[in-house]
């Protein structure tokens, strides 16, 4: 099936690549103009049931509590319109720019608990607005753009097209392995230079707008650094190989009035890697990442999720995790893969001594997805997924979803 899906648009994108090549359609104009779109409409129904939350002073649970629900939503990437504008060549140099527009598709969730019928305004989130300029000596990019820290880790996750995990209600897309296998990257400001390509080896680095580190961070006065270094080739008989490490770091300045550490600095730092080989029928995946001050689910979520990145007594805890996954295509249009990934995050010597909060240990989850591609425009998608979370008292939680979907690229 020879297509551009929008998972290979943003692996493009993440390497700093301009335009996408292959778009529905390109208008030019006669003075070296062009205007093209690609994307997609994401369309899921699933299923899910979840065990009740235990009791205690407990991170949050994205999985809900004791409940079961039935939606038709997008799954993690929202539907997805994308605008091109590629300005003349000049110099050896084009330039273009990119809108991304992601809706979501399911009527607002007014009530945090079931859907509004009447709250009809989709989430409509401007993810990508940015501009390159490339030529022989790299690219620049500078706008709103995917982040570098983790950016392949999701973008080579199979369920970046499907649902994976489904939360309880409140969120606008599904999780995929979102805080079960990688953290969510973002898409952020950043200005970033990318390298040429040397013999498939590309470096990239990028100044982006600072994160809270915890909800006690008071000063956000230096940048959040990330940078990729990648490798991608063809071996013989076709066979592709890719690899990439990437890393973040930033500091930030804890509130004067903060209850531990006034005035001092909580850092994040983080590194992450992933390889990747497949074949004409097949492929394997294995990606991780490691770090302080990150979080649970989003690469330094602070404590917007539970007070995870940092603890009681205000320094950062210790987070890592990993991605297993394997497909194999049984005919040229219907494809099989099953994935695994847990997050987890290690008890602090503050943890240790406290039992006021437990902090999560795990949360874990396995997909087994099967794809058909109807056509070169229409894909339809089934999946079962498992999902655990386990704190560090060990007490779990659970869920198990069923999601049918249907996605069309142009």
């Amino acid at each position: 099936m020879k297509k551009r899906s929008i998972g290979a648009v943003l692996f493009l994108l993440a390497l700093g690549t301009a335009v996408p090549s292959q778009a529905a359609f390109v208008i030019g104009g006669e003075n070296g103009w062009q205007l093209s779109t690609d994307g997609i409409v994401n369309v899921f129904t699933d299923y899910r049931t979840t065990s009740a939350l235990p009791a205690g002073n407990r991170f949050m649970s994205f999985l809900g509590n004791n409940d079961q629900g039935f939606g038709v939503e997008v799954g993690l990437l929202p539907s997805v319109v994308g605008f091109n504008i590629k300005a003349p060549t000049v110099g050896g140099v084009d330039s273009t720019v990119r809108i991304g527009i992601y809706p979501s598709i399911q009527n607002n969730d007014s009530t945090g608990s079931t859907q509004n019928r009447f709250e009809t305004n989709p989430n409509i989130d401007f993810r990508e607005i940015y501009y390159t300029a490339k030529g022989k000596y790299g690219e620049l990019l500078a706008g709103r753009a995917l982040n570098l820290y983790q950016g392949k880790n999701i973008l080579t996750d199979m369920t970046l097209l499907t649902a994976g995990v489904v939360p309880g209600p409140s969120t606008s897309t599904t999780l995929g392995h979102i805080g079960y296998g990688y953290l969510y990257t973002d898409f952020g400001p950043q200005i970033r230079y990318t390298t040429p390509d040397m013999n498939g080896v590309k470096v990239a680095l990028s100044v982006n707008e600072p994160y809270k580190v915890s909800s006690d961070t008071a000063k956000t006065n230096t940048p959040r650094i990330e940078t990729e270094i990648s490798y991608a080739t063809v071996l013989s008989g076709g066979t592709t190989f890719q690899t990439w490490a990437s890393g973040l770091y930033q500091s930030a300045t804890r509130s004067a009035t903060a209850a531990a550490r006034p005035g001092e600095q909580n850092q994040s730092i983080g590194g992450a890697a992933g390889v990747e080989v497949g074949c004409k029928k097949a492929s394997v995946l294995a990606s991780g990442y490691y770090g302080q001050g990150l979080g649970m689910i989003s690469a330094q979520d602070g404590d917007a999720f539970g007070s995870s990145s940092t603890d009681g007594a205000g320094e950062e805890r210790t987070q890592w995790g990993f991605l297993a996954q394997a497909s194999y295509k049984l005919t040229d249009d219907l494809k099989l893969g099953v994935n695994y990934g847990q997050s987890r995050q290690e008890k602090s010597d503050f943890d240790k001594n406290s039992s006021a909060y437990i902090p999560m240990k795990k949360q874990e989850a396995a997909v087994v997805m099967a794809s058909y591609n109807f056509n070169k425009y229409i894909q339809f998608i089934g999946e079962y997924t498992y999902a655990q979370n386990t704190w560090h008292d060990g007490a779990t939680q659970h869920s198990n979803s069923v999601a049918v979907g249907t996605l069309f690229f142009w």
